[in-house]
């Protein structure tokens, strides 16, 4: 049973927020347990500060220990005073206040962290793939997560990229899974396209997180918000599988936005939150279906100096390409994280790769501080940020240009399009 509302006009007030937490908690005895909950870093809009002191004030005086694991996938660990911005709270209060409280940060690249709970068979892969894979897959996960008792999700909602909607077991795989399980994850999103993808409730990409979700056997509860400039619209309380139902319902409506005709320009402008082009790729990701055959789209983010921290070193190695460009020689990329590549295909966007010759059908451009030889050498376009005035491309659709000033969470698509 889902605990919880939305609201696609209006937005939920501290006290409404506290009454649905306090009823959906009220439903569980976490007595004398150990609870870990596990949020999203600071590259997803989210009200952490307040579900920090929610949850503190509901949970933390009866239950044995309170801790939060923190779902990077594959992001850099964030500073111990980016987790105390990301939750609100000062060097003092952490030190006073919460001192009980641990945060960690996942490590997905540190095997003696992780622990392997099942496998997925290669016939289970190929069905929920629909022919498209047919391998094994590993199931890691952090194995933290079994000194507690009780497993709390509290993260939001958004279209994505590699399946669909962000959200609910999600947060498991790949939010804190070992790599083979989130390699898999990606590179199955990137075959089956963002265009295809994103915006879609059900995935087989959806599929596999949640099967690989069957092998835990800790109890859990998931608060899934759906959250847009208005603020908190949205707050289901249950399982993951039917808070995220209910949250993908609501994000379908409030975070999609149609377009008649397609946009021969788009500057996609991206927000502080994403600090290098591994996550501001979400410009293009939710941008895509409605530039133009041969448009330009531009990443502007004057404040980005990085490929990707994490993976730059492959990234300057392979570029960035679509999707076809891997599949029809993956015996040269063998050796490069799935993960990787399929981020490659997802900046680039779709295209064609025939005798030799790639044809993407979208012209993406930096605008950052990423220097234009670096741009040129990952095969992405260079424009210098200072000449872009943002406030020339306002007002301009009639003309085939479009402006998104908060770009990445808010999925613009085609009305009529075979993607809707």
């Amino acid at each position: 049973m889902v605990v919880g509302k939305g609201d696609e006009d209006g937005r939920f007030s501290e006290d409404e927020v506290y009454e649905i937490s306090s009823k959906a908690l009220s439903q569980i005895d976490l007595t004398g347990k150990r609870v870990l909950i596990i949020c999203p870093d600071h590259t997803r809009t989210a009200p952490m500060p307040l579900f920090f002191r929610l949850f503190y004030d509901l949970i933390a005086s009866r239950a044995e220990k309170m801790d939060y694991l923190v779902a990077l996938g594959t992001h850099p660990a964030i500073s111990n005073d980016n987790i105390n911005q990301l939750f609100g709270i000062s060097a003092e209060e952490r030190k006073g206040k919460y001192s009980k409280t641990d945060i960690f940060n996942h490590t997905w690249d540190k095997p003696e962290t992780l622990k392997t709970i099942g496998r997925l068979t290669a016939d289970e892969i190929e069905e929920i793939s629909g022919g498209l894979m047919c391998e094994e897959v590993s199931v890691d996960i952090n194995k933290i997560i079994f000194e507690y008792d009780y497993l709390i999700i509290c993260g939001p909602v958004f279209p994505h990229e590699v399946v669909g909607f962000s959200g609910g077991n999600k947060y498991f795989f790949p939010g804190i899974s070992g790599p083979e399980v989130l390699n898999f994850f990606h590179w199955l999103g990137a075959v089956l396209t963002n265009p295809v993808i994103n915006g879609t409730k059900d995935t087989p990409v959806r599929r596999v997180v949640d099967k690989a979700a069957t092998f835990l056997n800790i109890p859990r509860l998931c608060f899934a918000m759906v959250v847009t400039h208005r603020g908190l619209q949205g707050l289901y309380i249950g399982s993951p599988e039917e808070a995220y139902d209910k949250a993908a319902d609501l994000s379908a409506k409030v975070h999609i936005i149609y377009k008649n005709k397609p946009f021969e320009r788009v500057l996609s402008m991206s927000p502080e939150m994403y600090d290098d082009i591994w996550t501001a790729g979400k410009c293009m990701y939710k941008l895509e279906p409605v530039v133009a055959d041969g448009g330009e789209l531009i990443i502007y983010a004057p404040h980005i100096t990085e490929v990707s921290y994490t993976h730059g070193r492959y990234l300057e190695k392979i570029g960035y390409h679509t999707r076809d460009y891997f599949l029809k020689q993956m015996d040269k990329f063998a050796c490069f994280p799935r993960c990787v590549l399929a981020h490659s295909t997802h900046v680039k966007g779709i295209g064609t790769y025939e005798d030799g010759v790639e044809k993407p059908r979208v012209n993406v451009v930096l605008a950052t501080s990423i220097p234009e030889e670096r741009c040129r050498q990952i095969n992405l376009g260079y424009k210098d940020p200072k000449e872009i005035n943002p406030a020339e491309w306002e007002g301009r659709e009639d003309k085939g240009i479009l402006l998104v000033r908060k770009a990445g969470e808010t999925l613009y698509r085609l009305r009529n399009s075979s993607y809707s």
